[in-house]
């Protein structure tokens, strides 16, 4: 604006004077003029008083006002006092009047409701913020009268000094526009109002607006919350005829979201007040208007997910049939749709993929994106998402299908239900551009390079660096085209209408060809480029850890088996077939641990042996017959690895590590997971918004089953008390049994038994896809005795108990399900049978007595051996024990050990006291002297387990209420009237 003709609109006197003009300054007295506006500046100065500045600073200081109401007054065309300064302020004529002859609570609401609109068509801020977020749709701020509010409201009301001012600020506090402080309640936010619809009752009524600051997250402080309300409560529906219009309806945690839909063509949508803010207008409004089906389409964050469980239970209650819209981990729907492009088909496969959240077979869902009019950036017409629909279910009703959604019901309304309009079941009208037939795609094959090759007639395209693309941001390739006249290649980016603009012209020149018939090609190469890309993100968000689907013979071959009445003899029988000899208790102590992968706190296996034992075969063994979906093998780990997986990756997994010592960083974190059956971390990130460094948490859920191996003899103790401890046969006949197999592996009856191994691996793998997580209860639990003159025996305990509900588990096909009724709730679980206590009693006996012997297996076969060839020894010699002295010479003679092997544990029972060492001198070696007398051998095996022949479920067992022994082991196996003395004990 002229600053010249301002002054003079105001009535002062200007007189020339050069290439500028003077008047007497208003600001102080001044008897000659002395201030100089210069007009090709635009700009005053005093040389009186020093005033000076722009348009703007004439205004404030003239008019005082602020800089806001200044540039209101101007650019609103006010007209302004001349002799402003000095005068009373209610002096300054004021902008149009916000709230003239307006009394009513709703007039008011619907003025301020304009007023925002109108601000934010002229406001750079409030739009831009609307395109970054992809809200950009050309009838979206019209239609939902969306607005801005920049602060400048109380600039359109009467001065708050008069009683017309203090009556109209007053009604705007109550109504919530205004905040106790006068301020603007959704200053500095773009508004979304929730209005009455026109086929609604409550037509063109306000009943709240919603405010979402545009201010960048690191610009608000903890007390400026981004989501805000007016001060009053939260009534109304948005988009309350998607409700009339159809009966198949999305919910979204926010508006924002729902506009998101909304702007891709899902009109069906309507929007929450936040995770708890589906409120009793929301439930009358889906009653009144006959909604059938609701997808929720909250945030996939905790919050968002719990909110989402709720809702859908009450929802369900209801008669509604509910599904789950499930975004990546974290995301929601404007943040989804702003990363994977275009919205209309990401938005769309999620809604087709949303969870079925009911009982029973899953409903067929087709979802229509409307057809309309595209945003400006985009020449493209938007594609029409529609997925085939599923097959109606049994006695079911289909719904009307509507203009914005088609669909199949699967709920009847109820007979004292009013009749619903009749809606229509044709689809919008195809745009005539789209009706057109389009153009054959062309065949698109793949280089040897992995380039994508088209034909255009004449003319070759090679596009490189596609696969890269898995972002929705960019599509930058490598791209060459040729013809017999010429060729031009260039890196651009597809989606850059400049890069794609050049390229054009540049090949059109080089090939001899039009640029339309160049635009033409690059265009259907686009097209072709995002079909590869929507494909990728559709494999990458995809599970990778899916089963494959079992046909009927793999199914039934399967069941077979687990049906089998002698499944574990089988089970022993087709591992020793698959290659393992003489390992029958490691290899079904092992097996059960992998089964108990479906508990909820399954066991873990450490297999520890000397080097070369065979201790990865075993592990191989039991983890080649379980499926490898199901599976997760590392050679080692790192400390911080565990906790970046995904929150679901290892949950009822079996993680599988080569070696202890590759584990050892990542100790701590297995010890959590098996305890708590959990991780969790709080770790600095940037985010993926701002850029800015804030705090994320990490979860993973368990539980996992843990399989180890190693070679040292100290293990961490922690480790070793949450494991089975499962030791290679190292004796030697095994060696030589082993000898026998790899060389019956060289015949043509090995080569055959190589082919049997990969049919009874595909076996065991299908038969565990069938096993399913079912309660496991044990009738006989309260009967059970374990040892406990230990505090390790609390884990102990655990691990047999865990060990009996595997087996139990693993024959879950051959057992009845049983069901409870329990809050509610329906609960499935099988029995425990005392066959299954007998199997564990065994295997506990073997592998949990080794367990708990403080010396390491190699050691304890070191004092077996040493204890037999003393004792012969002695009576070959006629001497006593204590006189009978040896050197690691000899005991290298008799064990055929190598002296590392024998001096590490030698040194393991010198240092535990079962034998001890004396220097005879110092040229000489060391003498030993066997002082283990060999009494309480057995006890390392005795687990103190009631025999299981004995137990009822009914009544008291036999040895109920007998006393226990001073050292804490269980009595086991007493006789009726059996007195402390007279025990027997169980294998």
């Amino acid at each position: 604006m002229s600053l010249k003709r301002l002054i003079e609109s105001q009535g002062h006197a200007l007189v020339r004077r050069g290439r500028d003009w003077v008047m007497r300054c208003v600001f102080h007295e001044d008897a000659t003029p002395s201030l100089v506006i210069t007009e090709s500046k635009n700009l005053y100065h005093c040389f009186g008083c020093g005033a000076g500045g722009s348009v703007l600073d004439w205004v404030m200081k003239t008019q005082g006002v602020s800089l806001p109401h200044a540039v209101q007054l101007l650019r609103h065309g006010a007209p302004l006092d001349g002799d402003r300064v000095g005068v009373a302020r209610s002096h300054v004529r004021p902008l149009p009047s916000l709230a003239e002859n307006v009394t009513e609570d709703q007039a008011l609401l619907s003025r301020v409701v304009e007023f925002y609109h109108a601000t934010l068509k002229e406001n750079p801020q409030g739009l831009a913020y609307l395109t970054g977020r992809g809200l950009n749709h050309p009838e979206l701020i019209e239609r939902f009268r969306l607005g801005y509010g920049n602060s400048t409201l109380t600039y359109r009301l009467p001065k708050k000094h008069t009683v017309a001012g203090q009556a109209v600020r007053e009604q705007l506090r109550r109504l919530g526009v205004l905040r106790e402080t006068g301020y603007e309640q959704l200053g500095g936010c773009v508004v979304v109002p929730v209005l009455g619809e026109e086929d609604d009752e409550e037509q063109g009524r306000v009943w709240q607006m919603y405010g979402r600051r545009t201010a960048s997250e690191h610009k608000l402080t903890k007390e400026q919350p981004r989501h805000l309300y007016l001060g009053a409560s939260l009534r109304g529906v948005w988009n309350v005829s998607a409700l009339m219009a159809d009966r198949e309806i999305i919910v979204c945690e926010s508006l924002l979201d729902a506009m998101t839909f909304w702007c891709a063509g899902y009109r069906n949508v309507i929007a929450a007040y936040g995770v708890n803010g589906f409120t009793d207008d929301h439930w009358s409004a889906l009653k009144r208007h006959g909604t059938r089906r609701v997808l929720i389409a909250y945030d996939r964050d905790d919050a968002g997910n719990s909110a989402a469980d709720k809702l859908a239970v009450e929802l369900l209650e209801s008669g509604i049939e509910c599904f789950r819209v499930l975004f990546p981990k974290g995301m929601d729907a404007n943040g989804y749709a702003g990363k994977v492009q275009p919205a209309e088909k990401s938005l769309g496969l999620l809604l087709q993929q949303a969870e079925w959240l009911g009982k029973g077979s899953r409903p067929g869902v087709t979802t229509v994106a409307t057809p309309a009019p595209p945003p400006a950036a985009r020449k493209e017409a938007p594609p029409v998402v529609q997925a085939s629909p599923s097959p109606p279910t049994p006695a079911v009703e289909p719904a009307p299908e509507s203009t914005l959604a088609v669909s199949s019901l699967a709920a009847t309304p109820a007979v004292d239900e009013p009749l619903q309009p009749e809606l229509s079941t044709e689809l919008p009208p195809i745009p005539a551009a789209a009706s057109a037939a389009p153009e054959p795609e062309p065949v698109a094959t793949e280089g040897a390079a992995g380039e994508l090759l088209l034909s255009f007639g004449e003319r070759q395209w090679r596009i490189r660096g596609w696969q890269k693309n898995l972002g929705p941001d960019q599509m930058r390739v490598n791209v060459q085209v040729r013809n017999e006249n010429g060729y031009h290649v260039d890196t651009l980016d597809v989606y850059s209408a400049k890069q794609r603009a050049a390229f054009i012209r540049q090949a059109a020149s080089e090939l001899g060809a039009q640029d339309d018939t160049v635009k033409r090609d690059l265009g259907r190469v686009l097209l072709k480029l995002e079909t590869l890309q929507d494909e990728a993100i559709t494999a990458a968000l995809a599970p990778k850890d899916a089963a494959p689907l079992l046909d009927e013979v793999q199914q039934r071959s399967a069941l077979d088996l687990l049906k089998s009445p002698d499944l574990v003899g089988r089970i022993v029988a087709d591992m020793e077939r698959c290659g393992i000899v003489g390992e029958s208790a490691n290899l079904l102590a092992g097996y059960l641990a992998a089964v108990s992968r479906k508990l909820d706190a399954p066991l873990a296996i450490l297999i520890q042996s000397t080097s070369a034992a065979g201790k990865s075969s075993l592990m191989d063994a039991v983890l080649n017959l379980m499926p490898d979906e199901e599976r997760i093998q590392y050679s080692a780990m790192t400390g911080q690895s565990l906790f970046y997986l995904g929150e679901t990756d290892l949950q009822h997994k079996i993680l599988a590590i080569a070696e202890e010592e590759g584990v050892r960083q990542a100790a701590y974190a297995l010890k959590l997971l098996q305890s708590d059956g959990e991780l969790t971390i709080a770790s600095t990130g940037k985010d993926e918004t701002t850029g800015n460094l804030v705090t994320k948490q990490y979860r993973v859920k368990g539980p996992v089953m843990l399989m180890l191996t190693t070679t040292a003899i100290d293990v961490d103790e922690e480790l070793l008390n949450r494991c089975m401890v499962l030791t290679i046969n190292e004796t030697r006949e095994q060696t030589r049994a082993i000898h026998a197999r790899q060389r019956a592996a060289q015949t043509l009856e090995g080569l055959l038994a190589g082919a049997d191994r990969e049919a009874i691996t595909e076996l065991h793998r299908n038969a565990q896809r069938l096993l399913k997580p079912v309660h496991v209860v044990n009738p006989f639990a309260h009967l059970l005795t374990f040892l406990d003159d230990k505090t390790r025996m609390r884990r102990d305990h655990v691990k047999y108990l865990t060990l009996i509900r595997s087996i139990a588990l693993l024959h879950q096909h051959q057992r009845e399900v049983k069901r409870v009724q329990h809050r509610g709730q329906t609960l499935d679980y099988i029995e425990v049978t005392r066959a299954d206590i007998a199997l564990a009693n065994r295997i506990a006996h073997d592998v949990l007595g080794r367990t708990l012997d403080e010396l390491p297996p190699q050691t304890r076969r070191l004092l077996t051996l040493l204890r037999g060839w003393v004792k012969a020894r002695c009576e070959a010699l006629e001497v006593r024990q204590g006189e009978f002295r040896f050197t690691r010479r000899d005991l290298r003679d008799i064990t055929r050990w190598g002296d590392s092997q024998l001096k590490l544990h030698l040194s393991r029972l010198v240092e535990l006291e079962y034998v001890t060492a004396y220097s005879v001198s110092r040229r000489s070696a060391s003498e030993y002297e066997l002082v283990y007398d060999g009494e309480g051998d057995e006890a390392a095996h005795l687990c103190g387990l009631i025999d299981p022949e004995k137990l009822t479920i009914d009544g008291e067992w036999p040895g109920q209420g007998v006393e226990q022994p001073e050292h804490g082991r269980g009595v086991v196996g007493v006789q009726p009237g059996a007195g402390r003395n007279e025990q027997s004990h169980v294998p």
